[in-house]
């Protein structure tokens, strides 16, 4: 048993955004501030301690893009503390859950292709479990098909080497993929409650995701979405990696 607390590494620049997003995966996986810290990759480099003093990680969302041509210095190296947290836990050295920009980053470092052929609109969208996440102590309890909230700008093309595709649908064909068997990574967010995503549209209503003038009807479509079954995954994670110690 492992008492250490996990850690939830924050990638977005938008402070209320990132408050938002910590207090959402705290609820969605049962935890208090206790035994989910949190830390902000955008302003300060992961500590050099990080792997012995959290027994797990959750990485969050960001406006960011892998498959961006020209970065800034903080985004290479953000992504670069990322990929550390990813190499550990490919090892079994750690436990990680990595989603949406994060599922970008552990594909481009895995060898795989990230492309904005699979962008998804804001909203709701059916995803539909592989006979291995059916199998996964993790995914596993999530029902089949289930739906989550998605808004990215790019998608896995093809996956990392090794990767075991756990969840899929049609208009974006990689949803959540394992990597070894401590290494788990979604493009939609498994976090969001539909009152906590229209707050985070709110936030980000100008930047792309949707226009502008369509927030009302979005936030709409949003609040009457069915969307509650991914925080069990979250869940499970959090007790796996309890059980990992």
């Amino acid at each position: 048993m492992d008492s250490r607390p996990l850690l939830y590494l924050c990638v977005r620049p938008e402070q209320q955004a990132a408050v938002g997003e910590y207090a959402s995966f705290r609820v969605a996986m049962g935890l208090d501030e206790e035994s989910l810290h949190a830390w902000d990759l955008v302003s300060d480099a992961l500590p050099a301690d990080a792997l012995k003093r959290y027994r797990g990680f959750v990485v969050g969302g960001s406006p960011f893009n892998v498959a961006e041509p020209v970065k800034s210095e903080g985004q290479r190296r953000l992504e670069s503390d990322l990929e550390h947290v990813a190499a550990a836990a490919i090892a079994s050295r750690t436990l990680a859950m990595f989603t949406c920009y994060g599922i970008g980053v552990v594909t481009r470092m895995g060898g795989g292709d990230v492309s904005p052929d699979y962008a998804e609109p804001t909203g709701s969208t059916t995803i539909v479990l592989t006979e291995a996440g059916r199998r996964d102590p993790v995914f596993g309890v999530l029902p089949d098909p289930f739906e989550a909230f998605t808004a990215h700008k790019e998608g896995t093309l093809r996956l990392p080497e090794g990767a075991v595709l756990l969840a899929a649908n049609e208009s974006c064909p990689v949803q959540a993929y394992r990597l070894g068997d401590a290494l788990y990574a979604t493009q939609f967010h498994p976090e969001l409650t539909p009152r906590a995503f229209t707050a985070r549209m709110a936030i980000y209503r100008d930047a792309g995701y949707f226009e502008a003038s369509e927030f009302d009807a979005v936030s709409a479509r949003v609040l009457a979405a069915p969307v509650d079954a991914p925080a069990r995954m979250l869940r499970a994670f959090a007790t796996a990696s309890v059980a990992a110690g």
